[in-house]
């Protein structure tokens, strides 16, 4: 353990600091409902900005980031795309706007809007899609704490304090113990304060993590200086064929293990399923997590576009500055990495940190581990709230006691709290690695999500009984696979099961749809006129004309996918440019902020400048 009294103390002083917070706006947060699950859509766009950025900034993810970039090398920054990340941009140029109009507090109230209040397949809608907020909040939970169990574990050795605790513990299950320890930290705050604390917890972790990841960069550039890094050929060009050739035979051989069982040898492939994926899977806009709930606080549509495009911008540097410098740091002394896990295989994910415990000074160690505790909480902290809002709002007063008075909805809000941690940690214990539950998330899970979710927004058509059933035929068939997986009746990546899923799900919208009554033109009407989507909606367009022939249909179909296209490849940019600086590759450097300078210009045209349009 290398942990210093300087750096317990730094890291002592963040826990105590997000208690007083919790503490500080307890008596905010029991002023009404609102005000604890939606910060009283009060907050500017910027602080949910950073809070959004702060809560995607998580340990296990960017442990799982690191050991992609170390294996992968700058071929590393599509694999994100799993996800995927570019959903923030979609978010931002249009579907931000269209979400927040709808003046909801949740997913499942959004639906209302929608399909309206009454009926089988408005009541079915809504609890398919509380089911899968759940299900996606606790399988989040269960991420981020086996993550943080194997992140503290490599700084604080069991074999260190097991002779100061009263009960045995087998090795596999050291790093569960250690993520309820500081799970019970993330709880306390989150609970207590409600959204605000949250926010301001987040605003503060993203100050320490920015010291954190430019610390890393600046000590990975000068162990950098005058030497070459041992990888393979082709590991610094972030382009590729058809097969990935990344040979690291004679460099670190199980590097070429972890690449058969990622399954991304046939890169193009691989690629070309996440960009089908993809681009669906943004068009069906957030799911029901902590990201749609930071949009549906926002205070007005155009900040909630704000909000969205700020989050790529304040995080994407900043994090891979983090992850860059880790990897320089892990190739250029990777003997020296002691990467295995119980099972005495080498498990990448380590490799995040033991680079920190090996290379950073002591204070700055302090700092980073400060940081990536509290990434862990402000995301933790940000996926129990969604679960709390779902729950409390969509459930127990709808429900259960629709008259219910502040202080029994703030008295409820923390026992749905203290139930979803339990539930999270609980799962967390049958979590064997970061990436096996990361990979059903977002290709499993979110395949049988995102047929029904597309076409709410673009097909006049579909109706809550179209929307049930898309859902119950993509979501069962999700949890079947993770459960035959788990049995090893399956193999394979999960992105492949992909199309099987979401073509169940589609079929059974189709089918769904037809089997019932065009949802009430009136209700559609209003969510037009309101929303103002593009897309099949010519039947309920000229009934808006026919009330109002002034009525301006929204025809910004191409400029929106023009500014997509741009928002991607400046997205990329934002992840490649400290890649580059790091490695001090000076040509692509100047290329990448050539071309991030001329999308900006574009877009203030192009986007900036026609937020209140459409």
């Amino acid at each position: 353990m290398k942990l210093s009294t300087i750096d317990l103390c730094i890291i002592l002083a963040y826990l105590l600091l997000t208690v007083f917070i919790g503490l500080w706006y307890r008596k905010k947060a029991r002023e009404n409902k609102d005000s604890y699950l939606m910060g009283g859509k009060s907050l500017p766009w910027y602080k949910l900005g950073l809070s959004d950025a702060s809560d995607m900034f998580d340990i296990s993810g960017t442990m799982w980031m690191v050991s992609l970039c170390f294996v992968y090398g700058l071929k590393s920054i599509w694999i994100p795309w799993l996800w995927p990340v570019f959903n923030q941009v979609f978010m931002m140029m249009f579907l931000s706007r269209w979400l927040r109009r709808s003046n909801a507090n949740t997913g499942a109230e959004w639906l209302m809007t929608r399909f309206g209040k009454a009926g089988k397949g408005v009541k079915g809608s809504q609890v398919v899609v509380i089911a899968f907020a759940l299900i996606s909040c606790f399988g989040f939970l269960a991420y981020g704490f086996v993550g943080l169990g194997k992140f503290i574990e490599i700084f604080v050795p069991w074999h260190i304090i097991k002779g100061y605790m009263p009960f045995e513990l087998a090795d596999k299950y050291v790093p569960h113990f250690y993520g309820i320890i500081f799970t019970l930290f993330a709880m306390f705050y989150s609970i207590i304060g409600g959204l605000h604390s949250i926010v301001l917890g987040d605003m503060i972790k993203y100050a320490i993590m920015t010291v954190a990841c430019i610390a890393i960069a600046i000590i990975a550039i000068t162990h950098l200086n005058g030497h070459v890094l041992n990888v393979p050929r082709g590991w610094d060009d972030p382009f590729f064929s058809w097969k990935l050739d990344l040979d690291w035979s004679g460099i670190a051989a199980d590097a070429n293990k972890k690449i058969a069982d990622d399954g991304f040898s046939l890169f193009g492939l691989f690629f070309g399923m996440m960009i089908m994926k993809g681009v669906f899977a943004s068009l069906a806009g957030p799911a029901p997590n902590y990201d749609m709930q930071k949009v549906l606080s926002t205070r007005s549509p155009e900040e909630a576009s704000k909000m969205t495009g700020f989050v790529s911008i304040i995080l994407l540097p900043i994090r891979y500055s983090m992850v860059m410098g880790l990897t320089v740091l892990a190739l250029l002394y990777y003997n020296q990495l002691y990467l295995k896990g119980p099972d005495g295989v080498t498990d990448f994910e380590r490799i995040l940190p033991a680079a920190i415990n090996t290379f950073l000074p002591v204070g700055v160690l302090g700092i980073v581990l400060t940081g990536l505790l509290g990434a862990f909480m402000g995301t933790f902290s940000g996926t129990v709230n969604a679960a709390q809002a779902y729950i409390v709002n969509d459930i127990y007063l709808k429900y259960i006691n629709p008259a219910a008075d502040t202080r029994r909805i703030i008295s409820m809000n923390y026992l749905v709290g203290i139930a979803v941690v339990f539930i999270g940690v609980v799962l967390g214990l049958y979590v064997k690695d970061v990436n096996t539950v990361l990979q059903w998330i977002v290709s499993g899970l979110y395949g049988g999500y995102v047929a029904a979710n597309m076409l709410k927004w673009f097909w006049w058509r579909f109706n809550a009984n179209g929307y049930f059933i898309g859902m119950l035929c993509g979501v069962i068939p999700a949890i079947a696979l993770a459960i035959l997986k788990s049995l090893q009746v399956l193999s394979g990546l999960d992105l492949y099961y992909w199309p099987l899923l979401f073509v169940l799900s589609l079929a059974g919208c189709i089918v769904g749809t037809y089997s019932a009554p065009p949802t009430d033109l009136k209700v559609l009407k209003d969510f037009y006129v309101t929303v103002r989507p593009w897309g099949f909606w010519s039947p309920i367009n000229e009934l808006a004309l026919a009330d109002d022939p002034g009525f301006q249909p929204n025809k910004n179909f191409k400029l929106n996918m023009f500014n997509v296209v741009l928002g991607v490849i400046a997205q990329l940019c934002l992840t490649i440019l400290p890649m580059y600086i790091i490695m001090m590759q000076k040509l692509p450097m100047i290329i990448t902020l050539a071309i991030l300078a001329v999308i900006i210009v574009i877009l203030k045209k192009t986007w900036w400048n026609k937020l209140n349009e459409y």
